[in-house]
């Protein structure tokens, strides 16, 4: 069965899939806007509100939210990213309606007491100081900085200390009174849901849902730093990237193939060559980020101090080596594994909420599993080498490094080797 589409009077999209075989509904709400909308002032701002939306509403205190959904089994969370937030609840099929309107009533209905505003300010100083002791999530959010310098793809989602205990209730509700509102909403619900039911529920909440405005977002300039942060650590945490295409560029799918054949898995390149031929780490993947206007390709790796610039050598000669000598076999298999993730993970509901969620937000329409399969299917290896050649022959590359390296090759020599 195909998604279903609704946009009901106020501009707010309602979007269901009916999954054969699903015993519960995955059900959540997705606004259009994340970190990257976010005025300088107000660093962090998004993923504190998503703390305080469920903190208690005029109906409902932050506790009897929790005992009202886990009385009959559910299960909320939230989550912030570049481009959006989303809230949302996995219940079982008859109360879909409590999952509907409590998700309502905390993004239209939050009182934000002063209390919980401190106490959840609290929370979020000690995420970043975890965050801050973790060098694997430094790195990431180093190379963040490095890549798009001066730009919101390039902060922190979490913000600063500084900028969180600055935050007031009068500027969490300037952010949600922007944003939050009917034509920035999505709800969107998979699993043993009923398409009229749903959209039933939210007719009788759209009489409360504000307007909104559409953000204004600059597109990033690539600016290829690099950030080595010293640490005395057992290994350092490496990050090498480039600039990518967008998640609407019509590479996208070669980008996603080439990131499987290259660093995807136990078979891929770079655990295959830096891994088990040569030892040079225990960690090492490739990944691709696709946001609305931009996107990055990079690399990952923990490894020795001493064997930093020996790895991304080694890597970016594997890179070049795909230009040349891959294989059909070799296609074929990354074809296979990116087709078997995108049909399984059609059992998935919460797996499949978020995809059509991410479709509508950036294409505003939702293809199926077994259409997009079909487009990977449809990849050859001249995508691929394509692909490669849009990454590296332009400008340099991103570089992050967190260890004890100090001695790391300069981004123009990266590129050199890739060149």
């Amino acid at each position: 069965m195909s998604v279903r589409l609704s946009t009901l009077s106020n501009g707010l999209t309602v979007a269901s899939l009916t999954m054969a075989g699903a015993h519960s509904v995955n059900v959540g709400i997705w606004i259009k806007a994340g970190g990257r909308d976010e005025l300088a002032s107000e660093h962090g701002i998004a993923h504190m509100l998503e703390h305080m939306a469920f903190k208690g509403t005029k109906r409902r205190s932050s506790k009897e939210i929790a005992v009202e959904v886990e009385s009959v089994g559910g299960y909320m969370n939230a989550h912030t990213a570049r481009e959006e937030t989303a809230y949302y609840i996995r219940i079982l099929p008859e109360h879909m309606p409590l999952a509907v309107d409590v998700l309502f009533d905390i993004l239209n209905h939050s009182t934000m007491p002063d209390e919980e505003i401190e106490r959840e300010r609290g929370v979020i100083l000690q995420e970043i100081g975890q965050s801050l002791d973790t060098p694997d999530d430094v790195v990431f959010e180093n190379f963040s900085a490095a890549s798009y310098q001066g730009h919101k793809l390039g902060d922190s989602i979490l913000g600063t200390a500084e900028s969180v205990k600055g935050f007031s209730r009068q500027d969490l509700e300037g952010f949600m009174a922007r944003y939050y509102g009917g034509e920035q909403m999505l709800l969107v619900a998979s699993g043993a849901v009923e398409h009229d039911a749903l959209v039933c529920e939210a007719e009788r909440h759209i009489k409360d849902v504000r307007s909104a405005i559409t953000p204004s977002r600059d597109k990033p300039l690539w600016t290829g730093g690099r950030i080595i942060e010293t640490r005395q650590l057992e290994q350092s945490h490496v990050i090498a990237g480039f600039a990518a295409p967008a998640a609407t560029d019509s590479d996208r799918y070669a980008l996603m193939l080439l990131s499987n054949l290259y660093g995807g898995g136990m078979a891929s390149r770079l655990f295959q060559q830096v891994r088990e031929q040569r030892g040079l780490c225990y960690s090492i993947f490739s990944f691709a980020q696709m946001f609305s206007d931009a996107g990055v390709f990079g690399i990952y790796a923990g490894t020795a101090a001493e064997d930093v610039n020996e790895m991304l050598t080694v890597s970016s000669a594997a890179l070049q080596d795909m230009k040349h000598d891959m294989s059909d076999e070799e296609i074929e298999r990354g074809k296979s594994q990116m087709r078997a993730s995108i049909l399984m993970g059609q059992e998935s509901v919460s797996g499949t909420t978020e995809a059509i969620a991410r479709q509508l937000l950036l294409f505003g329409q939702v293809r199926s599993a077994e259409e997009v399969a079909h487009s990977v299917s449809q990849l050859t290896k001249d995508d691929v080498v394509r692909i490669i050649g849009r990454l590296t022959d332009d400008v340099a590359p991103a570089i992050s490094v967190i260890g004890p390296s100090d001695k790391v090759m300069g981004n123009d020599q990266l590129k050199s080797l890739l060149s």
